[in-house]
């Protein structure tokens, strides 16, 4: 008899897995599983597609959870929206890493923005997302988006353009995604922001990584005039609590936030709203204190 049928059945019949994601290697998060959709490796990471009880289908990389059906629209929205509706003209978008197409959706939504670039190292994440995520990847079909395949820094290093938003959607700061979080990579993103152009990236978790946090805001605030940290509950992410750096040549995130533009937009959001833009700025005391560490 074939043993994959042997194991499919052993599967349908006595399935009792659960995915956990260690932080750290002392604590962590435990999801179970219907069963695993797809499972491959690409030339820079393994990629799987789980379907879990609780949270539908998840994206693992490397064996982190990237997202996850139930809780992406909080990242994705926060990590989009807040500096689109701070710059009063965000024509021109840079995404950087966000492979999965969430944040592409995101921005794309916006109908100022005329073009939207994405910078993706692994276009397998792509296939994937296309096949698994149809309602995550819609962003890719979008006349105005453009995808380039390549390593971000290298991107930076040689393209001619001029961004009014980056975003950087970035994987943790291992593999190919730690040059992400180093200076030499933030100041080729100052470079090629327009003269009041706006950065947010994705800065991991102020409970679970604290040293790459100290050492990233560090390095973003002797490039940028203005550097913030703002803060949302993703589920599924470490410690449930996330933060995202706001880097700015101009705009400050509260002063020039106008949230009748975010009525105007009438953008259906899941998450994001003009009360979050402003309280997600409103940090813990324990942060305050490791920013300024």
């Amino acid at each position: 008899m074939n043993n994959n049928y042997i194991r499919e059945d052993f599967m349908e019949n006595l399935w009792n897995v659960w995915f956990t994601e260690l932080h750290r290697g002392q604590a962590g998060l435990s999801i179970k599983v219907k069963c695993c959709i797809y499972s491959g490796e690409s030339q820079y990471q393994r990629i799987d597609v789980l379907d879990t009880y609780e949270f539908g289908r998840m994206l693992v990389l490397y064996g982190s959870i990237m997202l996850t059906e139930r809780d992406e629209f909080i990242y994705h929205e926060m990590i989009s929206h807040v500096p689109l509706f701070v710059h009063p003209a965000p024509e021109k978008v840079l995404i950087i890493g966000g492979g999965d197409g969430g944040s592409l959706r995101e921005v794309l939504r916006h109908k100022v923005v005329k073009e939207a670039h994405l910078v993706e190292i692994d276009k397998m994440v792509i296939d994937v997302s296309k096949r698994y995520f149809p309602k995550l990847s819609i962003g890719f079909d979008d006349p105005r988006a453009c995808i380039f395949i390549e390593d971000g820094q290298d991107f930076l290093e040689k393209t001619k353009n001029l961004y009014d938003v980056i975003l950087v959607d970035s994987p943790d700061p291992i593999g190919p995604g730690e040059r992400l979080f180093q200076r030499k990579f933030h100041q080729l993103i100052y470079k090629v922001l327009k003269e009041d152009g706006i950065l947010v990236a994705q800065s991991e978790s102020p409970l679970f990584h604290q040293g790459t946090i100290r050492t990233m805001y560090k390095n973003l605030k002797d490039i940028f005039p203005l550097v913030a940290m703002y803060i949302a509950y993703i589920p599924t992410y470490p410690s449930g609590l996330w933060s995202f750096a706001f880097c700015s040549k101009r705009y400050h995130p509260i002063d020039d936030f106008d949230e009748n533009r975010v009525k105007s937009a009438n953008i259906r959001t899941n998450y994001y709203n003009p009360k979050i833009h402003q309280a997600s700025f409103a940090l813990p005391n324990f942060i305050e204190e490791l920013l300024k560490t």
